[in-house]
């Protein structure tokens, strides 16, 4: 008996597939740009609300910590309850909680706003991601759409910071909350009229409880034991403790994985080798583009005295570099190519853009280096998501493809937390031992003790760049070495492992 004929999903393509991808490219774009769009927004926030200096990290660490913790449990959710149910209730719930913080009045309401809104992020990312997987069925229209959305993953991110300066500077802090309404409401009442599930690819086994405590508590620790570290010290005694016991519930997580009959992530999913060369090439490089989204912005506020509308459109380039690497280079090559030579050259051509940013100094001309550095970054990188989104949904069963997606949102997730943490820490301490070198400077006073305290600041954001250039290094070599799946439409084998006899039909003619 066929494929086709075994497997309903297999039936056709569905005939408006390219109408769901805008409504669920509208969502995506929601979850990542709120991510940073909230950033700039914060100061002025702070003051409203009258949030104190200690607390203000939790406006982002609440969105961080609920939406890296559920991810596993919102993708296994929507292989349950189907993904399109999924996608809508996401996208209800992250618009009702965006309007509570748009309305908040105190400390306490804004950070219950945004832990809900990471919850509902949790479910609504994955069910959006594995969505695609089973929608696009064909290698070149497959290609077209994960280039698509590889494009708002990666520039999602920057969009948002511009968003978020205009919104600050020409309405209110609060608008960077509410733009989130409208957005939700036109994706959920488009997917509700256009998107058709495919019958069949539901997973109806028992959910795994002890799996999602796990693995829950676990991820919760390690992003709050990372993000905790960037402001009292990896040395902190909370910080140590949230990272022992990540350790200790992740390891638990494993264990009861391996042996329940129905678990919460078949280790299948996460050790084949081309989708787990995908999650751990792709959380290293964002360990990297988070801690040069935070330097870049600092720079050109602080050291270059741009204001936020400003800070947000200087990242421009790097979105086009995203857009055109992802739509134009990733997604034209990918039915010629093995996605392993999109993903290395695309993080070596996105390292050499990093590389050029450690040539920082206070004089330092943007159109001169920044610019062409965005390009390069952006290139790359769009290069390299577009098959890396693709491939971590390719050849999984369709009952998992919900949280092989919620795999991909994690590794970014935690990926966020460590190059936020990791690289500010190793700014810092550069930024220190600059300011130590050059203390009798410093102490004079006058203009000359701003330009040294401004080039200690710069040699920090350097010397922690360097960092990045070695971790995208790191991520090409992965890349290479660990994804071996042929082009996708060759007509072999894409996935290895207990599943691969049953995937999500890219190659079956």
């Amino acid at each position: 008996m066929s494929k086709t004929a075994a497997n309903p999903q297999l039936a056709g393509p569905d005939p408006s597939r390219w109408k769901a991808l805008v409504f669920i490219a509208l969502a995506q774009l929601m979850v990542v740009l709120d991510a940073t769009i909230v950033n700039i927004a914060l100061p002025s926030a702070q003051t409203d609300l009258g949030i104190s200096d200690g607390n203000r990290q939790w406006v982002i660490t609440a969105y961080a910590l609920a939406f890296g913790g559920l991810l596993l449990f919102g993708g296994r959710i929507a292989d349950k309850w189907g993904r399109k149910n999924a996608f809508i209730v996401g996208l209800i719930g992250f618009a009702l909680a965006s309007a509570l913080g748009g309305a908040a009045q105190g400390e306490a309401m804004m950070l219950g706003a945004r832990a809900l809104q990471g919850a509902f992020g949790a479910l609504l990312a994955p069910a959006a991601l594995s969505l695609l997987a089973v929608m696009f069925t064909d290698a070149k229209e497959r290609a077209k759409a994960f280039g698509i959305y590889g494009a708002i993953a990666g520039g999602g991110g920057a969009v948002g910071l511009i968003l978020g300066g205009v919104l600050t500077e020409y309405l209110n802090w609060r608008w960077t909350f509410f733009v989130n309404i409208p957005f939700a409401v036109v994706a959920a009442v488009g997917a509700w009229m256009i998107i058709r599930e495919p019958a069949g690819g539901r997973n109806r086994a028992p959910l795994d409880i002890p799996g999602v405590v796990l693995s829950t508590t676990g991820l919760v620790a390690l992003v709050y034991g990372f993000t905790r570290a960037e402001s009292a010290g990896w040395s902190d005694g909370l910080t140590v403790g949230m990272f022992i016991a990540s350790v200790v519930l992740l390891s638990a997580f494993v264990f009861v994985e391996a042996r329940t009959k129905h678990p919460l992530l078949p280790l299948r999913v996460l050790l084949e080798r081309n989708r787990g060369g995908v999650y751990l090439s792709l959380g290293l490089a964002v360990i990297s583009m988070f801690g040069l989204f935070l330097f870049l912005t600092y720079y050109l506020q602080v050291v270059k005295g741009f204001s936020p509308v400003t800070t947000g459109f200087a990242f421009l380039p790097m979105i086009v570099g995203m857009i055109t690497g992802s739509t134009q280079i990733g997604a034209r090559l990918m039915t010629r190519v093995p996605p392993r030579l999109l993903m290395g050259p695309g993080f070596m051509v996105a390292a050499t853009g990093m590389l050029l940013l450690t040539q920082l100094e206070v004089g330092s001309s943007y159109p001169a280096l920044i610019l062409p550095a965005q390009l390069l970054l952006g290139l790359g990188m769009g290069t390299a998501f577009m098959p890396a989104m693709s491939l971590a949904t390719y050849g999984v069963n369709p009952a998992d493809a919900g949280v092989a997606s919620a795999m991909v949102n994690t590794s970014q997730q935690v990926g966020g937390a460590i190059g936020t943490a990791l690289l500010n820490t190793i700014a810092a301490s550069a930024t220190t031992a600059y300011l130590t070198d050059h203390a009798a400077e410093a102490a004079a006073g006058g203009p000359a003790a701003q330009l040294i305290q401004a080039q200690a600041m710069v040699e920090g954001y350097s010397s922690a760049i360097w960092w990045a250039v070695g971790i995208l290094v790191a991520s090409s070599v992965i890349a290479l070495t660990l994804i071996t799946t042929g082009k996708p439409g060759a007509g072999g084998p894409v996935a290895e492992g207990a599943d691969a006899d049953v995937k999500v039909p890219v190659i079956a003619h």
